[in-house]
């Protein structure tokens, strides 16, 4: 169960810096766990939303479309939003929301139809003061533009920071779109920085070819690193000389997968037994875990996907020498830019596409130095050292509300 990682991530904080079972409870509790069945054209679907925590702010968090979503696992991805936003530092809780069907096989309409149907199920529960939604895997900013609307013809009033990740033509903001990968790319740079590596030394495979994998990749290869090999949910493709991205990248929007470009083809968990300077994992959870473990090569991970490594695979890597940079830091700059959008929405002020592009540096650069600064110190690893920031900052605003 993904639940599982979440609590023993959190007894292994609690027993470097001596949480109580009062801490740990309030921890493990949720503030709103909704479920529906949502119905269109006679068809069922279970829909969750699910606030974490709201001590820092309203819940934020994503809305993925997914034949295997569970209440487990958006449990799990509400808890990781309230660590990632409290660790990120922003005004924000943690919330997940998630429909359990396979949008490959459905039309742009039904899509819309599921999309709207969402928001009349959830509707009472969101707004931008109360819980905040965004896309996710398989959703995309046209999606949000359905459920804002949605929202809106009930409300009876414009509210568009109720949801972000919208299109530019409902107020969405420019660089949300590539902002996950961005800040993912940031840390990477930074811990280049630290490890002292020469451009040239580096090979990167990037396991998922989504947004944020594919745009991680575009930065890299923009960049002159050499991308020996990516992967799609069909398969992955691989040289040693390094992948023309953009290539690649037209392939697959022209055939629907990677594995039409012309190069290796290997599978997902070939790619993730590469022996390369960098895997970033970008696509599922539980990609890493006890059963593969041992078979992983790379000495640095970068977590662009939610809960991609398991916790005794993180444990079982730090211990052979293996730096996991967690989902929870490598991945804030989603949301980061979605505060971004939020924050103008609710203020009318636009800011220049320059000055975020330098906030989402700057924020990315403090959070990750913060987190490798801990890890040092504490002598842990650096997913631990994340968790144990995030996780102070929600108990001093439960404190302060009188909750502790």
């Amino acid at each position: 169960m993904v639940f599982e990682n979440v609590s023993k991530i959190l007894n292994r904080v609690s027993k470097i810096i001596g949480l109580s079972e009062e801490e740990i409870s309030i921890l493990l509790s949720f503030k709103r766990i909704s479920k529906k069945e949502i119905v269109v054209d006679g068809e069922k679907y279970t829909a969750w939303r699910i606030v974490h925590n709201d001590s820092l702010g309203p819940g934020k968090g994503g809305i993925r479309f997914h034949p295997n979503v569970s209440e487990d696992e958006v449990k799990s991805l509400a808890f990781w939003m309230s660590m990632k936003n409290s660790l990120a530092g922003l005004p924000y809780g943690g919330a997940k929301g998630g429909v359990k069907i396979n949008p490959k096989i459905m039309s742009k309409e039904d899509l819309e139809k599921v999309s709207r149907e969402f928001i009349r199920a959830f509707h009472e529960f969101l707004g931008e003061d109360i819980d905040v939604p965004a896309p996710d895997v398989y959703t995309n900013p046209q999606i949000m533009g359905w459920m804002l609307d949605e929202y809106e013809r009930i409300k009876g009033r414009h509210e568009p920071g109720m949801i972000t990740g919208k299109p530019l033509a409902l107020q969405g903001c420019k660089i949300r779109g590539k902002s996950t990968a961005k800040g993912g790319f940031v840390v990477f740079k930074e811990l280049l920085s630290k490890i002292g590596k020469n451009k040239d030394e580096i090979t990167i495979a990037v396991q998922g070819f989504g947004n944020a994998g594919y745009n991680f990749a575009q930065f890299a290869y923009d960049e002159g690193f050499k991308v020996v090999a990516v992967s799609d949910s069909k398969g992955g493709i691989a040289n040693s000389s390094g992948l023309n991205i953009p290539e690649v990248k037209k392939v697959k929007d022209e055939k629907g997968s990677v594995v039409e470009y012309n190069a290796d083809k290997i599978s997902n968990e070939e790619l993730l037994e590469m022996d390369v300077n960098f895997l970033i994992l970008a696509a599922l959870e539980n990609q890493i875990t006890k059963d593969n473990v041992s078979k992983v090569k790379s000495r640095y991970i970068i977590e662009l996907a939610n809960g991609p490594t398991t916790f005794d695979a993180t444990i079982a890597l730090y211990e052979r020498g293996v730096m996991v940079v967690p989902d929870i830091l490598a991945n804030a700059g989603g949301v980061i830019g979605s505060y971004f959008e939020w924050a103008q929405n609710k203020t009318g002020n636009i800011f220049e596409d320059d000055y975020l592009e330098k906030r989402l540096e700057d924020m990315m650069k403090r959070n990750f130095n913060k987190v490798y600064e801990l890890h040092l110190e504490k002598k842990v690893d650096m997913r631990t050292a994340a968790y144990i920031i995030a996780i102070k900052r929600i108990l001093d605003a439960e404190r302060a509300r009188g909750r502790l």
